[in-house]
C-alpha cells in the first residue's frame, strides 16, 4: 500500500469528489476510483496533480510522516530531482545498477530518472523514500530543503 487511505482520507477531508479529480486528472471517475483504491497504480504526474490541487505533501499521502503541507510555491522540477536522485544514490555509495536491483528496475531507467528525462515512477518514489528515510517532495524538488525520516 502506497497512498489508498490517505488519498481517500484527504480527498475526503476537503469535499472534494472522484468525479472532480478524475475531470482534472481527464480520466474516468472509475480509472480514478482504480487508483485511489491502487487497483491500478496511479502515474505519478497523476499523483502530483492531485496533491496540487489538494494543496498536500506527497510525504503526507505516502505517509512518510504527518505534515500535511509544506510551505512552497514549487511544482516538480524533473531536472533537479535527477540531480537530487543522483546525489542520494552516490552519497549511498550505490551504483546505478546497484539502486536499479534494489528498486527491481531497469539500470537504464535510472539514468532517464536522473537526467530528468522521466519522472520517477510512483512505487520507484515510494521505494527511495521509505529505503533512503527521504522526503518524496524532497527528491521530486517541491521543496527546498531535505527532510529525513526515522
Amino acid at each position: 500500500m502506497i497512498y489508498r487511505d490517505k488519498l481517500k482520507q484527504i480527498r475526503e477531508r476537503f469535499g472534494v469528489t472522484q468525479v472532480s479529480l478524475a475531470k482534472k486528472l481527464n480520466v474516468s471517475k472509475s480509472c480514478y476510483s482504480q487508483y485511489e483504491q491502487e487497483k491500478d497504480t496511479m502515474p505519478l504526474k497523476h499523483l502530483i496533480t492531485v496533491v496540487n490541487t489538494l494543496n498536500v505533501s506527497l510525504d503526507f499521502i505516502f505517509e512518510l510522516n504527518d505534515s500535511l503541507q509544506y510551505d512552497t510555491n514549487h511544482d516538480v522540477n524533473l531536472k533537479l530531482s535527477g540531480l537530487r536522485l543522483k546525489e542520494l544514490r552516490k552519497n549511498n555509495h550505490l551504483t546505478q545498477e546497484e539502486l536499479a536491483k534494489k528498486l527491481n528496475i531497469a539500470k537504464s531507467m535510472i539514468g532517464a530518472y536522473e537526467h530528468g528525462e522521466y519522472f520517477i515512477s510512483t512505487h520507484a518514489l515510494y521505494a527511495l523514500c521509505k529505503k533512503f528515510n527521504i522526503s518524496a517532495d524532497y527528491l521530486l524538488g517541491k521543496i527546498d530543503n531535505p527532510i529525513y525520516f526515522k
